[in-house]
């Protein structure tokens, strides 16, 4: 499988020159990013390359979409912040707590991310409450409510950034914006598949409190991020486990993120911290990422997770004060998510098998007494 992402990837790498609506696209991604990073520094948002994912992932072809998207993903933070403003307090002083709110908060929102009609808001429920219950617990003496605030702040700089492009280029274009209307998804419905998979989301979640009570591995809301991302896959694709569909999407994103990291390694080591060299590294990372990511199926993924893991390297808080040992420790949580989902899914894995030989046993022992 490697080999074959490998050929793709060298495939699209030839049309990346190529002009045309694909690289006008990539430009609209880096535009957007970048104004979201501006934005954001303005704003002194405190988790800046947050803004910039945000800006990443909700921009689409479709601009109605990427409105959509971005207010549905402002509704989800803001009541995913809201929730984390009433336990996290709560989850600093009880482990109990702690352990049990992210594993059922964060498999809420990815039962909902799943199976709802709002899934993004649903999905951003719960990793805006991961997100600031993990960074309550490693800064105790920072306010919920700063730490809530600033995801928001993150969010909208990321949605508004967005918004900008995406109805410049509409009006550049000259494309009406409000004609691809996609029909209304379904109402959420109760999903045994879905819920199956949203525990062991939960329970690979609720394993990083207690990572960080006994080890204090830094970064770990980059842990969950990844946990939660890897996870959505349609239901429909999960089968008995979910273990094949997330362990390819898992080395997908390992694929990504170790290219990006290589990158982003060479950058800050290039660059002695001047930050014109990292800012223009950044655009060529995401102008490349951004190509794998709309090259196919193939490289779809890749691409996706490789610009996300360059962003979470390289775009600092401050740009007065890049820090190659913050990068490093931002790549360390995403492979930490990594880590701590694979046994969970592994462990499912083989429950389910059992259970599936049990029942076609019991079945086939059923037959053979109706038979005699």
């Amino acid at each position: 499988m490697v080999k074959l992402i490998t050929s793709h990837v060298q495939n699209e790498l030839r049309e990346l020159t190529r002009p045309g609506p694909r690289m006008a696209d990539e430009i609209a991604c880096v535009l957007s990013v970048m104004l979201a990073i501006v934005l954001a520094q303005l704003a002194d948002a405190r988790m800046v390359n947050w803004a910039a994912v945000s800006a990443l992932v909700l921009l689409k072809s479709d601009t109605l979409e990427t409105l959509l998207r971005g207010a549905m993903r402002m509704v989800g933070t803001l009541a995913g912040g809201a929730l984390a403003l009433m336990l996290a307090p709560l989850a600093l002083h009880s482990l109990v707590v702690a352990v049990l709110s992210a594993g059922l908060v964060g498999g809420m929102g990815l039962y909902g991310m799943l199976t709802g009609r709002r899934a993004y808001a649903w999905f951003l429920f719960g990793l805006t409450f991961e997100i600031v219950l993990l960074d309550k617990l490693a800064n105790p003496d920072l306010a919920t409510f700063e730490l809530a605030f600033t995801r928001v702040i993150e969010v909208g700089a990321g949605t508004l950034a967005c918004v900008v492009v995406s109805l410049g280029a509409a009006l550049i274009s000259g494309k009406d914006w409000l004609a691809n209307r996609k029909a209304r998804p379904e109402r959420m419905r109760w999903n045994a598949t879905a819920a199956r998979h949203a525990a062991q989301t939960g329970i690979a979640l609720a394993a990083l409190p207690l990572l960080y009570h006994f080890v204090k591995v830094p970064e770990l809301t980059q842990a969950a991020i990844t946990i939660m991302a890897v996870m959505i896959v349609p239901v429909a694709g999960l089968g008995q486990s979910g273990l094949v569909p997330v362990s390819r999407r898992l080395l997908h994103r390992a694929i990504g993120c170790v290219a990006a990291g290589l990158l982003a390694i060479g950058l800050l080591v290039l660059a002695h911290g001047n930050v014109a060299v990292i800012i223009a590294g950044t655009c060529f990372g995401l102008f490349l990422g951004r190509h794998l990511e709309t090259g196919g199926k193939a490289t779809q993924y890749v691409g996706l997770q490789f610009s996300i893991a360059l962003l979470t390297a390289l775009v600092p808080d401050s740009y007065s004060q890049i820090e190659a040992g913050v990068a490093m420790e931002r790549l360390l949580g995403i492979a930490v998510g990594m880590a701590m989902l694979e046994p969970a899914l592994l462990s499912w894995h083989f429950i389910a098998k059992r259970l599936h030989s049990a029942a076609a046993e019991k079945a086939e022992a059923t037959a053979s007494a109706a038979a005699a």
